[in-house]
Protein backbone atom coordinates (compact mmCIF):
# COMPACT_ATOMS: atom_id res chain seq x y z
CA UNK A 1 0.00 0.00 0.00
CA UNK A 2 1.42 3.35 -1.07
CA UNK A 3 1.80 6.35 1.22
CA UNK A 4 -0.19 8.48 -1.24
CA UNK A 5 -3.12 6.04 -1.01
CA UNK A 6 -3.07 6.16 2.79
CA UNK A 7 -2.84 9.97 2.92
CA UNK A 8 -5.69 10.38 0.41
CA UNK A 9 -7.88 7.92 2.33
CA UNK A 10 -7.04 9.59 5.66
CA UNK A 11 -7.92 13.01 4.24
CA UNK A 12 -11.29 11.71 3.03
CA UNK A 13 -12.01 10.22 6.46
CA UNK A 14 -10.80 13.34 8.28
CA UNK A 15 -13.12 15.64 6.31
CA UNK A 16 -16.04 13.26 6.93
CA UNK A 17 -15.24 12.99 10.66
CA UNK A 18 -14.57 16.62 11.56
CA UNK A 19 -17.41 18.33 9.67
CA UNK A 20 -20.70 18.97 11.52
CA UNK A 21 -23.10 16.06 11.76
CA UNK A 22 -25.20 14.17 14.32
CA UNK A 23 -22.21 12.69 16.15
CA UNK A 24 -20.41 16.02 16.52
CA UNK A 25 -23.57 17.90 17.56
CA UNK A 26 -24.24 15.29 20.26
CA UNK A 27 -20.65 15.35 21.51
CA UNK A 28 -20.64 19.14 21.76
CA UNK A 29 -24.00 19.27 23.51
CA UNK A 30 -23.16 16.42 25.90
CA UNK A 31 -19.81 17.90 26.91
CA UNK A 32 -21.32 21.35 27.45
CA UNK A 33 -24.08 19.88 29.62
CA UNK A 34 -22.29 17.07 31.47
CA UNK A 35 -18.56 17.73 31.20
CA UNK A 36 -15.75 15.98 29.39
CA UNK A 37 -15.44 12.84 31.52
CA UNK A 38 -19.14 12.01 31.60
CA UNK A 39 -19.30 12.40 27.80
CA UNK A 40 -16.48 9.93 27.07
CA UNK A 41 -18.84 6.91 26.97
CA UNK A 42 -20.80 8.62 24.19
CA UNK A 43 -17.61 9.19 22.20
CA UNK A 44 -16.47 5.59 22.68
CA UNK A 45 -19.93 4.35 21.67
CA UNK A 46 -19.73 6.41 18.49
CA UNK A 47 -16.26 5.06 17.72
CA UNK A 48 -17.24 1.43 18.35
CA UNK A 49 -20.38 1.90 16.25
CA UNK A 50 -18.34 3.36 13.40
CA UNK A 51 -15.95 0.41 13.48
CA UNK A 52 -18.82 -2.10 13.45
CA UNK A 53 -20.49 -0.23 10.58
CA UNK A 54 -17.22 -0.27 8.61
CA UNK A 55 -16.95 -4.02 9.18
CA UNK A 56 -20.53 -4.54 7.98
CA UNK A 57 -19.84 -2.50 4.85
CA UNK A 58 -16.60 -4.41 4.23
CA UNK A 59 -18.41 -7.77 4.34
CA UNK A 60 -21.11 -6.59 1.96
CA UNK A 61 -24.00 -5.09 3.92
CA UNK A 62 -23.31 -1.69 2.36
CA UNK A 63 -24.01 -3.12 -1.09
CA UNK A 64 -27.45 -4.30 0.14
CA UNK A 65 -28.30 -0.76 1.22
CA UNK A 66 -27.33 0.48 -2.25
CA UNK A 67 -29.02 -2.38 -4.13
CA UNK A 68 -32.40 -2.21 -2.36
CA UNK A 69 -33.95 1.28 -2.46
CA UNK A 70 -36.67 0.29 0.05
CA UNK A 71 -34.02 -0.66 2.62
CA UNK A 72 -32.23 2.63 1.98
CA UNK A 73 -35.53 4.53 2.41
CA UNK A 74 -36.27 2.69 5.67
CA UNK A 75 -32.79 3.62 6.95
CA UNK A 76 -33.41 7.27 6.05
CA UNK A 77 -36.80 7.33 7.79
CA UNK A 78 -35.51 5.59 10.93
CA UNK A 79 -32.45 7.85 11.03
CA UNK A 80 -34.59 10.97 10.62
CA UNK A 81 -36.96 9.95 13.42
CA UNK A 82 -34.10 9.07 15.76
CA UNK A 83 -32.34 12.38 15.10
CA UNK A 84 -35.56 14.32 15.71
CA UNK A 85 -36.02 12.46 19.01
CA UNK A 86 -32.43 13.24 20.04
CA UNK A 87 -32.86 16.87 18.99
CA UNK A 88 -35.98 17.11 21.17
CA UNK A 89 -34.12 15.61 24.14
CA UNK A 90 -31.29 18.12 23.69
CA UNK A 91 -33.55 21.14 23.20
CA UNK A 92 -35.69 20.34 26.25
CA UNK A 93 -32.84 19.44 28.62
CA UNK A 94 -33.47 21.13 31.92
CA UNK A 95 -30.96 23.51 33.42
CA UNK A 96 -28.55 22.21 36.01
CA UNK A 97 -25.45 23.92 37.25
CA UNK A 98 -22.65 22.01 35.57
CA UNK A 99 -21.25 19.31 37.82
CA UNK A 100 -19.03 16.94 35.90
CA UNK A 101 -19.08 14.27 38.59
CA UNK A 102 -22.68 14.25 39.83
CA UNK A 103 -26.16 15.19 38.76
CA UNK A 104 -29.48 13.51 38.20
CA UNK A 105 -29.54 14.07 34.44
CA UNK A 106 -27.70 11.49 32.35
CA UNK A 107 -25.68 12.04 29.18
CA UNK A 108 -26.27 9.90 26.10
CA UNK A 109 -24.93 6.45 26.98
CA UNK A 110 -22.31 4.34 25.19
CA UNK A 111 -24.84 1.92 23.69
CA UNK A 112 -26.95 4.84 22.40
CA UNK A 113 -23.91 6.34 20.66
CA UNK A 114 -23.16 2.93 19.18
CA UNK A 115 -26.73 2.35 17.96
CA UNK A 116 -26.91 5.86 16.48
CA UNK A 117 -24.37 4.81 13.85
CA UNK A 118 -26.77 2.25 12.39
CA UNK A 119 -29.22 5.11 11.72
CA UNK A 120 -26.68 7.82 10.91
CA UNK A 121 -26.56 8.35 7.13
CA UNK A 122 -23.34 10.34 7.43
CA UNK A 123 -21.71 7.33 9.11
CA UNK A 124 -22.99 5.05 6.33
CA UNK A 125 -21.64 7.41 3.68
CA UNK A 126 -18.29 7.45 5.46
CA UNK A 127 -18.19 3.65 5.64
CA UNK A 128 -19.45 2.98 2.13
CA UNK A 129 -17.35 5.79 0.63
CA UNK A 130 -14.13 4.61 2.25
CA UNK A 131 -14.61 0.94 1.31
CA UNK A 132 -15.84 1.70 -2.22
CA UNK A 133 -13.09 4.22 -2.94
CA UNK A 134 -10.09 2.98 -0.99
CA UNK A 135 -10.27 -0.78 -0.47
CA UNK A 136 -7.84 -2.69 -2.65
CA UNK A 137 -8.75 -5.72 -4.70
CA UNK A 138 -7.55 -9.29 -4.34
CA UNK A 139 -5.05 -10.27 -1.69
CA UNK A 140 -4.75 -6.69 -0.47
CA UNK A 141 -8.45 -6.33 0.40
CA UNK A 142 -8.21 -7.41 4.06
CA UNK A 143 -5.07 -5.37 4.68
CA UNK A 144 -6.63 -2.29 3.10
CA UNK A 145 -9.79 -2.65 5.21
CA UNK A 146 -7.63 -2.90 8.35
CA UNK A 147 -5.74 0.25 7.29
CA UNK A 148 -9.05 2.06 6.67
CA UNK A 149 -10.29 0.92 10.10
CA UNK A 150 -7.15 2.23 11.84
CA UNK A 151 -7.36 5.55 9.99
CA UNK A 152 -11.08 5.87 10.81
CA UNK A 153 -10.38 5.19 14.49
CA UNK A 154 -7.67 7.87 14.58
CA UNK A 155 -9.65 10.59 12.77
CA UNK A 156 -12.79 9.91 14.85
CA UNK A 157 -10.74 10.12 18.05
CA UNK A 158 -9.15 13.47 17.12
CA UNK A 159 -12.38 14.93 15.71
CA UNK A 160 -14.29 13.76 18.79
CA UNK A 161 -11.83 15.45 21.14
CA UNK A 162 -12.03 18.67 19.09
CA UNK A 163 -15.84 18.81 19.31
CA UNK A 164 -15.78 17.81 22.98
CA UNK A 165 -13.24 20.57 23.64
CA UNK A 166 -15.61 23.00 21.96
CA UNK A 167 -18.46 21.77 24.16
CA UNK A 168 -16.31 21.98 27.28
CA UNK A 169 -15.42 25.61 26.52
CA UNK A 170 -19.09 26.43 25.97
CA UNK A 171 -19.97 24.74 29.26
CA UNK A 172 -17.61 27.07 31.12
CA UNK A 173 -19.03 30.17 29.41
CA UNK A 174 -22.70 29.46 30.04
CA UNK A 175 -23.52 30.43 33.60
CA UNK A 176 -27.25 31.28 33.58
CA UNK A 177 -30.47 29.36 33.10
CA UNK A 178 -31.33 31.53 30.07
CA UNK A 179 -27.98 31.00 28.32
CA UNK A 180 -28.24 27.22 28.87
CA UNK A 181 -31.75 27.18 27.43
CA UNK A 182 -30.61 29.15 24.36
CA UNK A 183 -27.62 26.82 23.87
CA UNK A 184 -29.66 23.62 24.23
CA UNK A 185 -32.40 24.86 21.89
CA UNK A 186 -29.75 25.89 19.35
CA UNK A 187 -28.03 22.51 19.55
CA UNK A 188 -31.40 20.78 19.26
CA UNK A 189 -32.18 22.78 16.11
CA UNK A 190 -28.75 22.00 14.64
CA UNK A 191 -29.19 18.29 15.39
CA UNK A 192 -32.65 18.34 13.81
CA UNK A 193 -31.11 20.22 10.88
CA UNK A 194 -28.93 17.19 10.22
CA UNK A 195 -32.15 15.46 9.10
CA UNK A 196 -32.19 17.71 6.02
CA UNK A 197 -28.78 16.31 5.03
CA UNK A 198 -30.27 12.81 4.98
CA UNK A 199 -32.70 13.73 2.23
CA UNK A 200 -30.39 15.74 -0.03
Amino acid sequence: MALGWFLSMSMFLWIAAVTPGPNNMLLTSSTANFGFTRSLPLMFGIMIGMQLLLLLVAIGVGSLVIAYPSLHLALKIAGSLYLIWLAWKIATSRYEKLDTEKGTAQPVRLYQGLLLQALNPKAWLMGIGSIASYSLAGDMYSASVIAISIAMFMVNLVAGFIWMGFGSAIGRLLQSRKSWAIFNITMGILTAGCVALIWL
